[in-house]
């Protein structure tokens, strides 16, 4: 049963972790092995203008909470959805089924980031983002904590197999009758 005990016929799962942890590539290879679809939240602020504006400091966009809740309402009601974001907080507790955050060594980390060209100020509060384990704490305060789990996202066979263990509970999933 969904967690606000709707009957959905496909779960929703959110997907969080530090950038750089591997999100993206998890959801969409969870969404290719399940079918369930696949929103980048980054992506859907950019396309649909969902922010207020630019921060400078940390080189991204400043979303607008309310105006992705009100973009993702009907999907999220009807179920079978991975959301994939480097936040939690601000999705209504309802929405979600599972809550997976991925965390990622900081070596290893601190190398996609640099790659992705980030510096300054946004290289190192990611990094300590990760260090102080800010958005597995995150989502323990924002959800029930028996649908929140973490997992290791060092390398594609721990994304091969978080896609797995990911996919053995959507099929166990409780489907609404």
């Amino acid at each position: 049963m969904a967690a606000d005990g709707n009957k959905r016929k496909r779960p929703n799962i959110l997907v969080t972790g530090t950038p750089g942890t591997g999100k993206t590539t998890t959801s969409t290879a969870l969404a290719e092995a399940t079918g369930l679809r696949h929103t980048n939240i980054g992506d859907l602020v950019r396309e649909k203008n969902l922010h207020d504006g630019w921060d400078d400091d940390l080189q991204c966009h400043i979303i607008n909470e309310d105006l992705v809740c009100d973009e993702l309402e009907d999907a999220m009601e009807e179920g079978g959805n991975i959301v994939d974001y480097h936040g939690c907080d601000f999705f209504p507790e309802r929405w979600f089924d599972l809550v997976v955050v991925l965390q990622t060594d900081n070596t290893v980390l601190y190398d996609r980031l640099s790659k992705r060209g980030y510096e300054g100020a946004k290289l190192s509060n990611n990094i300590e983002c990760e260090i102080f384990q800010v958005l597995l704490e995150e989502a323990k305060e924002s959800y029930p904590e028996d649908i929140v789990i973490s997992l290791k996202s060092d390398n594609i066979e721990d994304i091969t197999r978080n896609v797995s263990t990911i996919t053995d509970w959507i099929r166990s999933w409780p489907q609404a009758t």
